[in-house]
This record gives C-alpha cells, structure tokens and sequence, in this order.
C-alpha cells in the first residue's frame, strides 16, 4: 500500500517571545519527524471568541496573549523559505482567501516562493471565511463564484507567458495584464483545493493537483466524496491519478485518557464547536445555537460574541461531536483512526496539534509528546 505523507501546520500567531519563535519551533519539529511539508494558515483573526481566549479558560494566552494577531502568511512562508536550506520541507498556505487578497497578488506571492523555494511551494487555496472578509468591507455575497474566478484568473496570469492578458470577470477582470514571474524549471506550485461541496469538488475536479478538505470529519464520507472528485477529474477531461488525495485534521491527545478528557470538558474545547455546521450538530442530536441552518466555520463571526454568550453556547455541546469533529485519542488510537482514513484513499495528511488548547498550560505543553508519537505513528502507515 502507498505510505501516507505526512505535513504539520501552524497557525501563524503572534507570541510574547515575537512572530518567529513558535514557527521555527514547528519548522524544527517536522524536520525531525520526517515530515514532507510545513504548512501555515491565512486568517486576519481566530476562529475562536476573543473573550475565551484568557488565562481563565486556555493556559495558552499567557504565551499567545492575543488569539487575533494572526501574522501575513506569505511573510512567513519566506521566512520559512529562508530556513529550508537545512531541509527539503515543502511549504504551503493552508488555505489562502481569495476574496481579500486580489488573485494577481496570490499568483505572484507563490511564484515567488515557488523560485525561492526551487521548486517546493504548494498552492492551498479555498472560499475563504466571513471573519477574514466582510469586517474588512470585501463582499461575501458570492464566495464560492468568486473562488471559481480567482482560481481561473491566477491559472490564465500563469499561462500568460509574458502577453498582455484580458479576460472578463465580474470579480477579477483583466485589462492588458502582464505577469512575468517564471516557473521553477518549467513549473508553477501546484494548486491543492480545500473543497468539500458538490460545486467546489467540480472545480477541483477541473483545476486541482490537490484535494485538501479540512471539514470532512469522517472517513466513509471522505472515500465517497473522493470518489465524486475522481468522477469531475474524467468529466473534465483530466486523469484523477494526477490529484493528490489529502486531507487537514487537528489532533487532541494525551498521555491518558484522563488527560484527554479534562480537555474536552474544557469549555474553551467545547467552544470550537462553533466552527461545526449545524448538520454535524444535528447527527449528535444537538442544534446548533445560531441556528438550524448555520454553514459553521466560513460564516462563523467569533470576535462579537461575548464570554457570557460563548460560555451557553458552551453547555450545548455534546462530547461525541468534539470526538467526531478531532481525531481523539491516546497516540496509538489517533494512528489508527487515521488508518481508516488511509483505507478510504487519503495520501497525504497535513495534522495540527489542538490538544495544547485547555485550562493548563503545564498540561497543554506536555501534550508536546504524545502528538510528536502520532506524527511518528503516522510516518509508518
């Protein structure tokens, strides 16, 4: 069977020791670990409440004081790029928004790290989220067409050589456009879609060189929207075997399972459930509190909802749908869920580690060693 590649993220937050420290940190970590990728997330702020994230509810605040000082992503790949002379780590964004960010920019930004890198940039790239877009005055109206515009736009500005481009858009039009950064050796970052509904898996059954989903929770329903994928690959002409199969998924682990369980009783835990559809709540028998028809995660505004609000929206969580929403477990039993997810087609697993995310800061930093025993479990499937 194929072994399972394997890419650590990291969320790209401001520290008290500075911007640089904590990614050299996960830099050093996936070297050692063998990893084949660093990944880094572009968000302008958290996905968690503002007022949770105090010493009172996650240990971590008093390292990370402010879960909204998100640094600029591509910044921070060529930093990491400046780094990777001691390894041959790939580097990508995980996802990158192309609705605040025009996608001339975005082309530009990977061709860039593509040459710095030689050779070893990945384009992540999906819808984007409300949170990083309608607070800063970009329309959400129409994310998903605005998606399927900037991927063809960045792919013509790429196909360009050198002419003058036009081409009509109603989001991204081009008016005698030039793009003149080369391919590495001929080739441009490959493009790895975060989709997961029938029309995004269309577009990546058209564009993508990757599948990369990070809200597919389960590994049945994963191979059976791979299977969709592989069918818009041949209806687009393409071969299905040219997209790479991944997939993101953070991690909650422990020495124990009582060290597991005091963080998903943690409301500061329970919390990030918001960020789940109200369909994932419902298969829990649970409604979502904003909602029977709330989408989760990209219409999701965590920075105006108050401590008193986030704390009842806590209560409403039922347990199995952190269990559900996270791959949890001792490190062995993280290994071998992953392995149902391997048996469902996934090839490349990209993993964060969430268990850091809880009361103690003592207890969140020695979840350090059980998560590095699942990356090395992991590098054996």
């Amino acid at each position: 069977m194929t072994a399972l590649q394997l890419g650590v993220l990291h969320n790209t937050i401001n520290s008290r020791f500075g911007p640089g420290p904590l990614v050299r940190a996960d830099h050093i970590m996936a070297l050692v670990t063998g990893s084949d990728s660093l990944w880094v997330g572009d968000h302008l702020n958290g996905v968690l409440p503002r007022s949770m994230w105090t010493p009172k509810h996650t240990g971590l605040a008093k390292i990370i004081p402010n879960i909204d000082a998100h640094l600029e992503p591509w910044t921070m790949l060529g930093h990491l790029a400046s780094l990777s002379r001691i390894g041959r780590l790939r580097l990508g964004i995980s996802v990158t928004d192309p609705g605040r960010r025009n996608p001339a920019v975005t082309a530009q930004a990977a061709a860039t790290l593509h040459l710095l890198t030689k050779g070893r940039a990945i384009l992540g790239i999906g819808t984007g989220e409300r949170e990083g877009n309608e607070p800063y005055g970009v329309d959400w109206s129409k994310p998903v067409a605005r998606f399927e515009e900037a991927l063809a736009t960045i792919r013509a500005l790429w196909d360009s050589r050198g002419e003058l481009i036009n081409r009509d858009s109603p989001f991204f039009p081009l008016h005698n456009a030039t793009f003149n950064v080369p391919p590495y050796k001929g080739a441009w970052p490959p493009v790895w879609i975060a989709a997961n509904g029938p029309r995004m898996i269309r577009a990546a059954g058209k564009y993508a060189d990757g599948w990369f989903p990070a809200n597919i929770t389960q590994p049945k329903t994963y191979g059976e929207k791979l299977t969709a994928l592989r069918a818009a690959a041949s209806d687009a002409g393409r071969n299905p075997d040219h997209i790479t199969p991944a997939a993101i998924r953070f991690v909650i682990t422990g020495r124990n399972w009582d060290d597991i369980n005091e963080i998903l009783d943690s409301d500061i835990a329970k919390i990030f459930m918001l960020a789940s559809p109200a369909e994932a709540w419902a298969r829990h028998g649970s409604q979502h509190p904003m909602g029977a028809e709330f989408t989760g995660v990209q219409d999701l505004v965590p920075q105006t909802i108050d401590e008193v609000t986030a704390l009842r929206y806590a209560t409403k969580v039922p347990k199995s749908l952190l269990q559900e929403q996270f791959a949890v477990g001792t490190p062995d039993e993280v290994v071998e869920q992953f392995a149902e997810w391997r048996d469902q087609g996934l090839r490349y697993l990209v993993v964060g580690n969430a268990s850091a995310i809880q009361p103690s800061m003592t207890k969140g930093m020695a979840t350090t060693r059980p998560y590095l025993k699942v990356i090395r479990g992991l590098k054996k499937l």
